[in-house]
């Protein structure tokens, strides 16, 4: 089921030149699934020169023929959804039936970047006299050294590599070492669509020396990261030394803000089911839960009865809503911070273990914790996991400074009925994105990103394509 995976290369499965590997396992058993090939420096320069020739290939191909390419990419991976939701499950533990509707949203990316690579528009320009012409055309970046992240691993590299392919660029795609087959499917898939040799290419192995030779490579005109806050900073340094554009969507720690007009019961049944899901593992995940004090009992007590009910165990099994975290670092990381909110004085609604007989995973329980206070570590870094801390507020001036005094700015969520409150709340949120009465804001149409130190750029929707574009302008004289 899990086959040991080779780097792609120039239209070409090889393994790593001096053969070297590393194992992959399953976060729900500590066992090895498989190995991954880890690339060599002689590999990295080889998926370089690839992607430059690719790249020449790629950007004169006509638009309508990279459009039919990227949607029969889409219709692949919607005939392979079977295979590619398993996998998924098997690297990351996610339950089947988010697998599935991860991988849906993947091909939705192609999809979407089929029809915007038709739709690149220029600008004519009005001059001050009728002997010249001035016009604003869009032209590919070039090729892109793009990083993603384990916690989606099929949906963050597709909005890349088909962001990156409709605007007429190359991609090296490096995905994360944990979760690498779902990107080696979406190569597949591009592979079996008759996208040219050179232009995806996929490198796995040590991730900070994959990084640093692709982006001092003079051949990489574009970054593209989804991942941590410090890895971020990181990468935007390496690519200021080549003056490389970069787009980056990085950490978050998602305010929720409940208002006292809206019905808290009816909050916790939306709040409660988002939090969890992927194991609490997701960069837009709600974090903070600041509940006006006069609802914060019916909040509290409806959302650990939800998270007490949630079935936790392997993601293979259908019933299962809650699997395992995907390593042992960020279940160690969950475990200080439940520790260090109770010793805080916070109180303990829900969970904050892991679960009897499951010792061999990462499991941890779904934990909800009431009346934190803002000093708790798991209100001020991204608690990247399972783990809900619900506070108070009184009056709107006080939540809205507690929810942006965090250097983050991913998204964030309003629940009121107010009309007046809820379109105020949701301009003065310092954030990229933010959902009122709604949690749900992934969609291939919609822009994806933040502010502040969680990134720049955005993924998806019709601005996501000129992440991958350079504008050029151009004034023409004409003769007399």
């Amino acid at each position: 089921m899990y086959d040991d995976l080779t780097l792609y290369i120039g239209g070409e499965w090889r393994p790593a030149s001096d053969g070297a590997t590393r194992d992959v396992t399953d976060p729900a058993t500590g066992k090895v699934l498989g190995t991954i090939a880890a690339a060599t420096g002689s590999d990295i320069d080889a998926a370089l020169e690839a992607a430059r020739e690719g790249f020449d290939i790629w950007r004169r191909t006509g638009t309508w023929e990279r459009a039919a390419k990227l949607r029969r990419v889409a219709g692949l991976l919607r005939e392979r959804v079977e295979e590619i939701a398993r996998l998924m499950s098997l690297e990351t533990g996610k339950p089947l039936a988010e697998a599935r509707g991860e991988t849906g949203a993947a091909a939705d990316q192609f999809e979407w970047y089929s029809e915007e690579t038709k739709r690149i528009y220029g600008q004519i320009i009005e001059t001050r006299d009728q002997g010249s012409r001035m016009s604003v055309i869009h032209q590919p970046v070039g090729v892109v050294a793009a990083f993603s992240a384990w916690n989606f691993p099929a949906l963050l590299p597709a909005r890349k590599i088909a962001a990156a392919l409709g605007a007429g660029c190359s991609i090296i795609i490096k995905p994360a070492g944990e979760t690498p087959a779902c990107c080696a499917a979406l190569v597949r898939a591009c592979h079996d669509a008759g996208i040219p040799p050179g232009v995806v290419n996929m490198l796995t192995g040590n991730s900070a020396r994959i990084a640093e030779q692709l982006i001092r490579s003079p051949i990489v005109r574009k970054v593209s990261v989804t991942g941590s806050v410090p890895v971020g900073k990181q990468i935007l340094s390496l690519a200021a030394e080549g003056v490389k554009k970069v787009s980056m969507e990085l950490g978050g720690h998602g305010p929720v803000i409940v208002f006292g007009d809206f019905d808290p019961v009816r909050a916790a049944e939306i709040c409660a089911p988002t939090k969890f899901r992927n194991c609490g593992q997701v960069c837009i995940s709600p974090t903070r839960f600041y509940v006006h004090e006069s609802r914060y009992e019916a909040f509290a007590s409806r959302f650990a009865e939800i998270a007490c009910g949630l079935k936790i165990g392997s993601g293979l099994t259908e019933s299962v809503q809650v699997g395992p975290m995907a390593n042992r670092r960020g279940l160690e990381t969950i475990e200080r911070m439940v520790e260090d909110a109770v010793s805080r004085g916070a109180g303990l609604l829900a969970g904050g273990k892991r679960p009897a007989g499951m010792e061999q995973g990462n499991f941890f329980e779904p934990t909800v914790l009431g009346r934190v206070p803002d000093d708790a570590l798991v209100m001020n870094e991204e608690p990247f996991g399972p783990i809900a801390p619900i506070t108070t507020f009184r009056d709107y001036d006080e939540v809205m400074e507690r929810a942006n005094a965090l250097p983050f700015g991913l998204a964030g969520y309003v629940f009121s009925n107010d009309l007046s409150i809820a379109t105020r709340a949701s301009e003065d949120l310092e954030c990229g994105m933010v959902g009122v009465n709604e949690m749900l804001l992934a969609t291939a149409e919609a822009p994806f990103g933040g502010i502040k130190e969680s990134g720049m750029g955005r993924e998806g929707g019709s601005l996501g394509i000129h992440d991958y574009l350079n504008p050029k302008y151009v004034k023409m004289k004409l003769q007399d």
